[in-house]
């Protein structure tokens, strides 16, 4: 297959590429825009790999994207491009606006033009997947209940509602035009090469400059922590064996605290880097609390029956197991002088 991904320099696009380069024999077309947070240097070992291009355009561009498809003739695509801080869109949602809903819709318009001058074989094979995100869904209040794909949407930020938005114009597309898309929710991902702004990475690197560790009011928000190497794996599953107008929960089933996930970078730290900066006895010393974001949600859990049981996808990574990981491969690199969180 020949396979379009958007937002492929950031986070998660960039751990799909690097899994389908490695791991099969498909070719990858790598659009995105470069935005702050897209990072090139994820993207090392299979750069120069003659299965892989890269097209630097923003997915608002349709002029562009058609010049895109037309050279490339993709058999798939895979839509990661996105905005998703939600502290960005909570100090200005206009470019979530622009890259999350018009940026969907103008990638959708353009696909299916595309599609439809396909020839018959290759109009049956094409897949349009869109990767969400569970934040749609918004606040689980019972402590027992769990995400699935029949959830009500309920967003609390500006980011979710984009998100949310750009969902509903992909199944309209779906059902209006035909186009064969598949929609995926997944939930919080962590791993190496994630942007310095996001918890995990940002606590690792603040406690190694001895900064302070801000945690959002009383730290009790849940999350469901999925290592972005299995999240990888999951899509390209869906990609290859997923049922067109099927929607999709991917998650890690492993729900902490995000006070337990910051004392547990610290642990680890303890033993990784005993060394600690001037004045500091123990990393956990560093947490400070600070005031709690507005309409910040306190639980989001994914149940991930569907994928198991149609697919056959399992997560390969514990949190145990994928934390240290992640906290080895920054250290790496804070101790190489590549990340570093300048003091306030």
């Amino acid at each position: 297959m020949k396979i379009l991904i958007t937002g492929g320099t950031g986070f998660i696009g960039s751990a799909v590429i690097r899994y389908i380069i490695e791991n099969t024999s498909d070719r990858v077309v790598n659009v995105d825009k470069l935005t702050y947070a897209a990072n090139l240097e994820s993207l090392e070992l299979v750069e120069n790999n003659p299965r892989y291009a890269f097209k630097q355009v923003d997915i608002c561009d349709a002029k562009e994207l058609s010049r895109v498809f037309e050279q490339h003739q993709p058999d798939a695509i895979m839509h990661l491009a996105a905005e998703s801080h939600v502290d960005r869109s909570i100090d200005g949602a206009a470019e979530f606006i622009q890259t999350n809903i018009v940026g969907t819709y103008t990638l959708l318009e353009v696909a299916l033009d595309y599609w439809n001058n396909l020839e018959t074989d290759k109009k049956a094979r094409f897949k349009f997947l869109h990767i969400s995100t569970d934040e749609v869904y918004g606040d689980l209040e019972n402590k027992d209940d769990l995400f699935t794909e029949i959830s009500p949407y309920n967003p609390s930020s500006p980011y979710s509602a984009s998100k949310a938005s750009s969902d509903h114009l992909v199944r309209a597309w779906h059902r209006t035009y035909g186009l064969p898309t598949i929609i995926i929710h997944s939930s919080n991902n962590y791993g190496p090469f994630q942007h310095e702004e996001k918890l995990i990475p940002l606590m690792i690197l603040n406690a190694l400059e001895g900064n302070p560790l801000p945690v959002y009011g009383n730290g009790l928000q849940i999350r469901d922590w999925l290592f972005v190497e299995d999240h990888a794996k999951a899509l390209y599953k869906v990609l290859k064996e997923g049922n067109i107008g099927e929607t999709y929960n991917i998650g890690g089933s492993c729900e902490k605290t995000n006070i337990t996930v910051v004392r547990s970078i610290c642990d680890i730290l303890e033993m990784l880097v005993p060394n600690k900066p001037y004045g500091i006895v123990k990393y956990e010393d560093l947490i400070t609390y600070v005031k709690d974001r507005p309409g910040h949600d306190v639980r989001y859990a994914i149940d991930t029956t569907k994928i198991s049981r149609e697919l056959g996808w399992e997560q390969q990574e514990t949190f145990e197991s994928g934390l240290r990981k992640t906290i080895e491969w920054y250290v790496k690199q804070f101790q190489s002088g590549r990340y570093m969180i300048e003091k306030s």
